[in-house]
């Protein structure tokens, strides 16, 4: 960050301290940094009397906090457990919500082995819930439509590939890559659309109290394909399952769908779907990565990359629609990614 921007920062920082001051509802807060995302949104831990809250400050130039404010209330009438707003100022972008505290569901999941399988129980039914009441709300969100599935495998194109390793396509590879994404938008489209959350992962759920898992990061939520959600948490970009254990709870969660969704969808293909999702998925993710270290400066990003590709190197062998990519990443993404490290 340069000096223009850490003084608008701590511009921004005294006018949310004045705005909190403002709505009364925490009263002398000490207010301390809780943390950032990967987009230009901070986040604010004020505390007070006993009570904690979040304060968030999104610059209203770089992010748009009306679907924050629409999805919130959406979760609230679903019973799933998310943030609620308590007080909202969208012109400057301050946000006051509830506090679900500190405790992630990734540390807990590299921390605690024996919670593993108790926290992936309670984040599926969450899962199920947010779908099956999620239904009233499908037609008030955007689709996730075939231009904004091209548009995020195009991240691995532009970003990771372009930008990143400097990798130039051959007109042959071109048209290989065209190729794959018109079949992976396919496979996205053909399935039952439900209510898509579309970051759900463990870096945005929280272990609480009551009503486990906690919510996050839900802003981006969409009408999609019913397996989104679903790889998002079970081929996490941050923590690896084994993947016989990933199959088992893809059945599981097949058989537990109401009949209307599952109708006509057996085990083969709903896998099928889940597995061809996750390369739009993971492709989006990696691109978005190195997008977030030319871009943002922030190079944590860089080494999940890896454990990203390399779900898609272990379907190749399944898909032949994959060979191209699998080839492509084997040959020049991982081999160049491994010397191009940041130091």
């Amino acid at each position: 960050m340069d000096d223009d921007d850490r003084m608008a920062a701590d511009a921004r920082y005294r006018a949310l301290e004045a705005w909190l001051a403002a709505t009364g509802r925490a009263p002398g807060a000490v207010v301390t940094p809780a943390s950032e995302d990967a987009s230009f949104r901070r986040y604010f831990r004020a505390t007070t009397a006993g009570q904690s809250f979040i304060v968030m400050d999104a610059p209203p130039a770089r992010e748009d906090s009306r679907p924050f404010v629409a999805v919130a209330a959406m979760l609230d009438d679903m019973g799933v457990n998310a943030p609620r707003v308590l007080a909202a100022d969208l012109a400057q972008g301050f946000l006051l919500l509830t506090d679900l505290g500190t405790d992630v569901y990734l540390d807990r999941l590299e921390s605690s082995p024996g919670d593993v399988a108790g926290l992936y129980d309670a984040a599926l039914a969450t899962l199920s819930r947010m779908q099956d009441r999620g239904a009233a709300f499908q037609s008030t969100l955007p689709p996730y439509d075939a231009d904004l599935l091209q548009a995020e495998m195009s991240l691995f194109r532009d970003w990771l590939c372009g930008i990143h390793l400097e990798l130039r396509f051959s007109a042959t590879e071109e048209l290989e890559w065209r190729n794959l994404c018109t079949a992976l938008i396919r496979n996205a489209l053909d399935q039952p659309q439900v209510f898509v959350h579309r970051d759900y992962h463990s870096r945005n759920l929280m272990v609480t109290p009551h009503d486990s898992p906690g919510v996050l990061d839900f802003q981006d939520a969409v009408e999609g394909p019913l397996t989104y959600d679903l790889v998002s948490l079970l081929k996490d970009c941050y923590f690896t399952l084994p993947p016989d254990e990933v199959l088992a709870r893809v059945d599981a969660f097949r058989r537990g769908l109401p009949a209307a969704r599952r109708a006509g969808i057996g085990q083969d293909l709903f896998r099928r779907f889940f597995e061809l999702m996750g390369v739009q998925r993971h492709l989006k993710a990696a691109g978005i990565f190195a997008r977030l270290y030319h871009r943002d400066g922030k190079s944590r990003y860089l080494a999940d990359i890896p454990r990203t590709l390399g779900y898609v190197t272990e379907l190749a062998h399944r898909y032949p629609e994959l060979h191209f990519l699998a080839g492509l990443l084997d040959a020049r993404v991982l081999p160049m990614l491994a010397e191009r490290r940041p130091d």
